[in-house]
């Protein structure tokens, strides 16, 4: 769980991550994957504009579904400052 601010309102953000797996890179350093989505609703932070659409509903959904990668590197050597 982590927090999201969307024009000046922070609110609590639940991603639901999976590992995709571990692997040394090119460098020797040790890497590993996650994928993840988050569902919120834009109304929670107040984002209300939409427009209608000629075939019925509107332009965009209340419901937005946000879409995570991440790659988290272990260094395998010291650097110095």
């Amino acid at each position: 769980m982590g927090l999201l601010r969307i024009k000046d309102v922070e609110l609590p953000l639940h991603i639901h991550l999976a590992f995709d797996g571990a692997t040394h890179d090119e460098s020797g350093d040790r890497r590993v994957g996650f994928s993840g989505t988050a569902l919120v609703r834009r109304s929670d932070w107040g984002l209300g504009w939409n427009t209608p659409v000629e075939t019925g509903g509107v332009l965009i959904s209340d419901k937005v579904r946000l879409s995570f990668g991440v790659s988290a590197v272990r260094l395998s050597r010291s650097y110095a400052a």
